[in-house]
């Protein structure tokens, strides 16, 4: 990966999980005393949300304990299409289905990168050795053609010398200094 497209990556994921939870200047600035969960009951969602370990129950206007062993609140402590955990404007059910598809999204973009790049590395590297097989075989071609056509001059030129009477005739060296 160069930089540049890692630095691409990681402003998409922070745009997108800004989409997901908000900007952060949609909920106060949590107070230097951090309250039980339950205080903030009866009061506003912005406030309950105020604190990360919060959960807003929108069917009773509660503020709960975050029950972190199980990721998912239980359908007993409040309803998961009322429930609201970062961001009041979002249910707490679509915070999770929005957080997959963009988790899935981000996956799916990777292994396509992955797989992109090593199918690419393969098909160049079968195509320059393809490339190199045809330019080594235009490269023989031509040589014969060069032959061919040097052999033609030769044999063209040895009948304008034998026309001529240039042409030594290699049976008999010694003709010339023949006396008549």
């Amino acid at each position: 990966m160069d930089r540049r497209w890692a630095q691409h990556l990681c402003t998409q994921i922070l745009l997108s999980l800004c989409m997901v939870w908000g900007t952060p200047t949609s909920a106060p600035a949590p107070s230097p005393i951090t309250r039980p969960c339950n205080f903030f009951s009866g009061r506003s969602c912005e406030e309950c949300l105020g604190n990360v370990s919060c959960l807003w129950c929108n069917t009773n206007n509660t503020c709960l304990d975050y029950p972190v062993r199980s990721i998912l609140p239980p359908s007993s402590l409040c309803v998961m299409s009322q429930a609201r955990w970062g961001a009041c404007w979002i249910n707490f059910e679509a915070l999770i289905i929005a957080m997959s598809v963009v988790a899935g999204v981000i996956l799916l973009g990777i292994t396509v990168c992955c797989c992109y790049c090593c199918c690419c590395r393969k098909t160049s590297r079968v195509r320059v050795e393809a490339e190199e097989q045809h330019l080594a075989v235009e490269r023989e071609k031509r040589n014969e053609d060069l032959l061919k056509r040097k052999n033609e001059r030769v044999v063209k030129h040895n009948e304008i010398r034998k026309k001529y009477g240039l042409l030594q005739d290699m049976d008999h060296p010694y003709s010339k200094f023949e006396n008549d």
